[in-house]
């Protein structure tokens, strides 16, 4: 029988900064949504660290699907959930609320239309008060961008012109009209930023 769990090299050196933002941002208890989950090594460490909340996994790519569920068999605490399929950019989510809603990843590698959707499904879901927290490498207007960030960018939009780094400033824009409004950003290791923002 083989083994459905991916691996993702980068989950094991971000886990632990990425934790120590949400055990500050997140509400101690409830549903907390987390967009595009990838391989499941996030949910299954998040879960753990945030023993209080459910967590629950998506996303959109069967194989992904696969590698999370069989991350929670071999691994995964009480607290994490069955993956449900979710595309961040369809109109109408399988998850109706959640007291959080986190994206760590995607923002950079999927279409505009995947941020936008992300943030128009965060304003649909999440109550008065909520936060939704991304990861990711962002540009920033009046900041240059790494080198090491700049090379990432290019060659993300030679594999799919339709991604790269997006500017921080456009998201929280395309946020606010959806109700979310910006909060903080904190500086994360690798040029990476967690971007937190506070439904009204």
């Amino acid at each position: 029988m083989t083994d459905a769990r991916r691996h993702a090299p980068a989950t094991g050196r971000n886990r632990d900064p990425i934790l120590a933002v949400l055990r500050e941002v997140l509400p101690p208890a409830g549903l907390v949504l987390e967009v595009a989950s990838g391989t499941g090594e996030h949910g299954v460490h998040f879960a753990r660290g945030l023993p209080g909340v459910e967590w629950q996994p998506s996303d959109p790519d069967p194989d992904a699907l696969a590698s999370i569920a069989a991350w929670r068999d071999a691994e995964g605490p009480a607290n994490l959930l069955a993956p449900v399929m979710l595309d961040a950019a369809a109109p109408v989510w399988p998850i109706t609320q959640a007291d959080a809603v986190v994206c760590i990843n995607m923002v950079h590698i999927s279409p505009w239309e995947a941020t936008l959707g992300l943030l128009a499904g965060a304003g649909r879901i999440l109550p008065s008060g909520a936060r939704l927290v991304t990861y990711g490498p962002y540009r920033r207007e009046g900041y240059p961008l790494e080198p090491s960030n700049a090379d990432f960018d290019m060659s993300l939009k030679l594999r799919d012109p339709r991604w790269g780094l997006r500017l921080l400033e456009d998201v929280s824009a395309a946020a606010e009209r959806q109700g979310l409004a910006f909060e903080r950003f904190v500086e994360m290791p690798a040029n990476n930023l967690c971007v937190i923002y506070r439904k009204r």
